[in-house]
């Protein structure tokens, strides 16, 4: 049957094909841009242009292809005007959590290692030193397994530049990567001990789970207390992680949860039923080499409600009742 007589798709074959092919847009789009918010807004573009070329009954060979092309595109305009915003970030900037189940997003459970891998936090955090096109391609070729040809035509360069940016962007990540040396049930059983620890208030419990040069980073953005900057050390960490959990314990009905946070071990932090906080570990020969807060709200309203982290800071220091604040400039 040539292209002539098959019979254009229904209304519904348009629907199951975008919620087919939204797992790819989203996939790249987070990865891209390491927000779920900024990830979101190119996908409901994205979708909107495959939906208006099947509509207008434009060929499409590869809706999958199509789509992972739109979304790059459409990821690459966004990173670039998304590095000015973050150039006027109040503290450290971390990726937007999200939380996964063993599977990343929508990806064969046979790849669950490799996606864990790719969605790390400390892997975004690296990737945010690459120029648009780098990211891309690397992200292209190295995660999603496109072929160097596929991937010129998706960014729009030629193959030869195609390669060279990989080249250089491997090299550049390839130091600083974070690498799974542990196996997921492993890598639970450390994060159990390691909250129950600082819950506990344990500190050489904590201090014998965190390597020699552990390292915290803390993302309020200006809008909710954390660190002024990173800190370094088993020592120095320790403490700080023990005083932040004696800290929630004195106000009631706090919950920590043991949590998947891309694709790796964390928990996620409630004061009466709100979000407070996520955090996500980066382990490391059977240790915690890195712990990443965010507390930012804005990060946060995407797992559900949040709580007002400078109201409830208010009540453990006993500073009366909670007034409007507004966050520095």
């Amino acid at each position: 049957m040539s292209d002539a007589d098959r019979p254009a798709p229904t209304a519904r074959d348009r629907e199951q094909l975008l919620a087919d092919v939204r797992p790819v847009a989203f996939g790249i789009a987070y990865r891209m841009l390491g927000s779920v918010t900024e990830a979101e807004d190119v996908v409901q573009e994205a979708l909107l242009r495959v939906h208006r070329s099947l509509e207008a009954g434009e060929p499409i060979a590869s809706p999958r292809a199509y789509t992972a092309t739109v979304a790059t595109r459409l990821a690459m305009d966004e990173l670039r005007s998304a590095r000015v915003r973050r150039e006027r970030y109040v503290g450290d900037w971390l990726p937007e959590p999200i939380l996964t189940d063993g599977r990343g997003d929508h990806v064969d459970p046979a790849r669950a290692t490799e996606t864990a891998d790719s969605l790390s936090m400390a892997l975004l955090v690296v990737l945010e030193s690459l120029s648009p096109e780098q990211r891309a391609v690397l992200l292209l070729h190295d995660v999603f397994g496109y072929g160097y040809g596929e991937v010129a035509t998706i960014v729009g360069k030629g193959e030869a530049n195609v390669r060279q940016l990989a080249v250089r962007a491997r090299r550049h990540v390839e130091d600083r990567r974070p690498r799974f040396t542990t196996t997921p049930q492993a890598q639970s059983e450390l994060a159990s001990r390691f909250f129950a620890a600082a819950r506990s208030g344990d500190l050489a419990g904590l201090e014998s789970l965190l390597t020699h040069d552990v390292e915290l980073v803390g993302d309020g953005g200006g809008k909710a207390p954390s660190l002024a900057r990173s800190q370094r050390g088993r020592r120095r960490v320790a403490h700080t992680l023990t005083n932040w959990l004696r800290a929630l314990r004195r106000l009631p009905d706090t919950e920590v949860r043991l949590a998947e946070v891309n694709g790796g071990p964390g928990a996620t932090f409630l004061v009466e039923g709100r979000l407070l906080a996520v955090w996500a570990l980066e382990v490391r020969d059977g240790q915690v080499a890195g712990i990443r807060a965010i507390v930012n709200p804005d990060k946060l309203a995407h797992l559900g409600p949040v709580g007002d982290a400078n109201a409830l800071v208010r009540r453990v220091s006993g500073a009366g009742p909670p007034r409007p604040t507004t966050p520095p400039h």
